[in-house]
């Protein structure tokens, strides 16, 4: 990989620099709610249906998203650990929330609202949120990417990222001497590892302090211990020199950065162009459709690229490492064959009846 052909990224997850709140995912989460709303209004004008029954139905939406993604996480990925701490299940802010667990939820409490809803069946309302989840799954997977989370397998490919931010915090975490840390390409030294890219770390002191004091072997030992996923201590060490400018103590931290796949922003594309696939489908044909013909298509194609979108992905719990497939591809199976399935009947209903 050339010197250009990767990214380095360290962007702060909270919006406001020393503010806990408010973060990027959390903003990003509502805006696809906010955003998906205002289709489903479109959506539900264009059909003949009250406006009104959108408001209630984004509170069943969001219900069904948080608990059904939560408990997707604690149930699949770590159930014996939840199971023996259930208090754990509530404590969402830790992070953990797993999409398929999301769709279950979704799929849960679109039956509900439908039954209270007059004139409308589960497979109408099915069709329509079925536009609006890839538009709030591409919002998530992007609060994914500010959080440098849920981050892909190692590449040495031009779409690569250098997730540096956890190596920052770390370092301002283990050195309360450090103002800020700012992260460069090394242009002085050249990879000879494919997917291994030379990072320099400009560190900021907050004062005169010489070295900054920084032991440079505890520093290493910090990168081997806690940072394995994100850099790589090259072979004769860390290079680590000094200098001052205008008052200002500075450090120069010379290491390897692991690029890897941003299978996150991966993820949020083919959402972005699934939305727009479907929402062109239902507005050009929406009079001549068969009921269920969206659904079906966005649960082959949706969890289709899902299952292949995990081939970039880390696994997320490492009792995945000895599985032939990982959990998230075993989950997105079910959710493929549930789609073709319908597909099938509803081609079979068409036919039938002759339209």
């Amino acid at each position: 990989m050339t010197l250009l052909s990767y990214i380095i990224w360290s962007v702060n997850p909270n919006m406001i620099p020393g503010w806990d709140i408010p973060r990027w995912y959390g903003f990003l989460f509502a805006l696809g709610f906010i955003l998906s709303q205002q289709v489903m209004f479109f959506i539900f004008k264009k059909d003949g249906r009250d406006e009104k029954e959108v408001e209630k139905l984004t509170m069943y939406m969001v219900v069904g998203v948080v608990l059904g993604a939560r408990l997707g996480h604690c149930l699949f990925y770590n159930p014996i650990h939840y199971l023996t701490h259930p208090w754990e299940i509530f404590m969402i802010w830790e992070g953990g929330l797993a999409s398929h667990g999301g769709a279950i939820g979704i799929l849960i409490v679109l039956w509900l609202f439908a039954r209270k809803m007059k004139g409308m069946t589960y497979i109408w309302i099915l069709d329509r949120i079925a536009i609006v989840v890839c538009l709030v799954g591409a919002c998530i997977r992007t609060g994914n990417f500010m959080n440098s989370e849920i981050i892909g397998t190692k590449t040495d490919a031009f779409t690569g990222i250098v997730f540096a931010h956890e190596i920052k915090r770390g370092l301002l975490f283990n050195y309360n001497q450090i103002e800020d840390i700012e992260f460069i390409s090394n242009k002085n030294v050249t990879a000879s590892v494919e997917g291994l890219e030379p990072i320099t770390g400009v560190i900021e002191f907050k004062e005169k302090t010489g070295d900054g004091g920084l032991n440079i072997n505890q520093v290493q030992s910090i990168f081997q211990r806690y940072y394995s996923d994100h850099a790589s201590v090259p072979e004769g060490g860390l290079s680590y020199r000094t200098y001052q400018s205008k008052g200002t103590s500075y450090g120069e931290l010379d290491f390897m950065g692991i690029a890897r796949h941003p299978a996150q922003l991966y993820e949020a594309f083919y959402c972005v162009l699934l939305f727009s696939l479907l929402f062109h489908i239902w507005y050009w044909h929406r009079h001549k459709l068969p009921d269920g013909f969206i659904f079906g298509l966005l649960m082959t194609l949706l969890w289709t690229l899902r299952f292949i979108d995990e081939f970039f992905k880390e696994n997320q719990e490492a009792w995945e490492e000895g599985l032939i497939l990982n959990m998230g591809q075993i989950l997105s199976i079910p959710m493929v064959l549930l789609g073709i399935i319908i597909l099938i009947r509803v081609s079979k209903k068409k036919k039938s009846t002759g339209s």
